[in-house]
C-alpha cells in the first residue's frame, strides 16, 4: 500500500498536464501512486498521461465519462490504495517538499485533513503565497474566503474521506466547497500548514472563472451549512465578496463586474471587508481601477 493515492481528474488539459505530472517526479517523497482520470478530454490529454504511465507504473490512467472533475474524483477514489488522499488539478503543481510535509504532518497530528498555502502563477510567473491560517478550519473561515483555494491543496486521510460520502456530482461550481462543509460539520478536523505548498496556476477558463456559477454554487454550499445550524453573517459575505472581487481582478473580467462587488462587499460589511486590511486595502483599490485600468495591466497586477 502506498502512503499517498494522488487523484487528477483532466479535461482537455495538453498544455498543463505535463507540468504537473513533473512536479510529482520531482517529489522529495516518492511513495505515491497517481489515478489520472481523463473526464471525456478531445485534445492529446490522454496521449499524455498514457505516456507516462507507460514509463512508470505509479502512473495509473483511467477514464470517466465527461460528467465532471466531482465524478472524476469519486471515481478514482474508489480504486485508491494510499492511506492518505491527496488532490491535484491537472493545470497546477506542488512544491517539491510537499508530500514530504504532508508525511510527517499525518504522522505527528491526530486531524483528519490538511492545507497548506498557496503560491499563485499567471503560468509565467510566480506571485507571493497567500498568508498562513492558523489552527483548525470552520465553517466560518470556510464559506467567508476559503483558505484551501483549490483542491489541489487539500490532502484527507482515506477513511475520513470514505466517511464523508464522497462529492455531490450534482453540483457543477464550488462542488468541492459543498463537500468542505459536509466533511467540517460531520466533525472532522481539517489544519493548516505554514508553508507554500502548491503553485495555482490563474485562468480565466475552467469552473472557477464563472464568478455566477461560482456564487450559485456557495448558495448549495450554505444549504449544506444550515443543516449544521450555521447561517452567513454580513461579515463573512463581505469577506467572500472580497475573495470573488480578487478573482474577478486575476481573471481580467470586466471592470464594470469588479466595481460592483468590491461596492456591495464593502458596504455590506466594512468590518468584514478589511478583517486582512492589506489585502481589503488592495482589492478595494483594484476595484475602484478596474474601469480605468487596462485589462493587461490589471492581470499583471492581480494574477500573483
Amino acid at each position: 500500500m502506498p502512503r499517498f493515492s494522488v487523484v487528477i481528474p483532466c479535461y482537455n488539459a495538453e498544455d498543463t498536464l505535463a507540468e504537473t505530472l513533473e512536479s510529482l517526479l520531482a517529489q522529495t517523497e516518492q511513495d505515491w501512486e497517481v489515478l489520472i482520470i481523463d473526464d471525456g478530454s478531445s485534445d492529446d490529454t490522454r496521449l499524455i498521461a498514457a505516456a507516462m504511465a507507460g514509463i512508470d507504473m505509479r502512473f495509473r490512467l483511467m477514464k470517466s465519462d465527461g460528467t465532471g472533475p466531482s465524478a472524476a474524483r469519486n471515481m478514482a477514489l474508489a480504486e485508491a490504495g494510499g492511506e492518505i488522499i491527496a488532490f491535484l488539478d491537472a493545470d497546477d503543481t506542488w512544491h517539491p517538499e510537499k508530500l514530504e510535509r504532508l508525511d510527517a504532518f499525518f504522522e505527528e497530528e491526530s486531524a483528519d485533513a490538511c492545507f497548506g498555502r498557496v503560491t499563485l502563477s499567471d503560468g509565467r510567473t510566480v506571485g507571493t503565497p497567500t498568508g498562513p491560517f492558523e489552527g483548525t478550519l470552520t465553517l466560518d473561515a470556510l464559506l467567508s474566503e476559503n483558505p484551501v483555494c483549490t483542491m489541489s491543496n487539500f490532502a484527507i486521510r482515506l477513511e475520513s474521506f470514505l466517511a464523508s460520502g464522497g462529492f455531490n456530482t450534482d453540483i457543477t461550481h464550488n462542488a468541492d466547497l459543498e463537500w468542505l462543509v459536509r466533511l467540517i460539520g460531520d466533525g472532522a478536523k481539517v489544519v493548516g500548514i505554514d508553508a507554500p505548498l502548491v503553485t495555482y496556476r490563474v485562468s480565466d477558463r475552467g469552473l472557477s472563472s464563472d464568478l455566477e456559477g461560482m456564487k450559485a454554487g456557495r448558495a448549495i454550499a450554505l444549504i449544506s451549512a444550515a443543516r449544521y445550524g450555521f447561517s452567513s453573517t454580513a461579515r463573512s459575505e463581505a469577506a467572500h465578496l472580497r475573495f470573488l472581487a480578487a478573482r474577478a481582478l486575476r481573471i481580467g473580467a470586466s471592470g464594470r463586474q469588479v466595481l460592483r462587488l468590491g461596492l456591495i462587499g464593502c458596504t455590506t460589511s466594512p468590518r468584514g471587508w478589511f478583517s486582512n486590511p492589506r489585502h481589503g486595502t488592495r482589492v478595494l483599490t483594484g476595484a475602484l481601477l478596474s474601469t480605468l485600468l487596462p485589462r493587461l495591466l490589471r492581470n499583471a497586477l492581480f494574477s500573483r
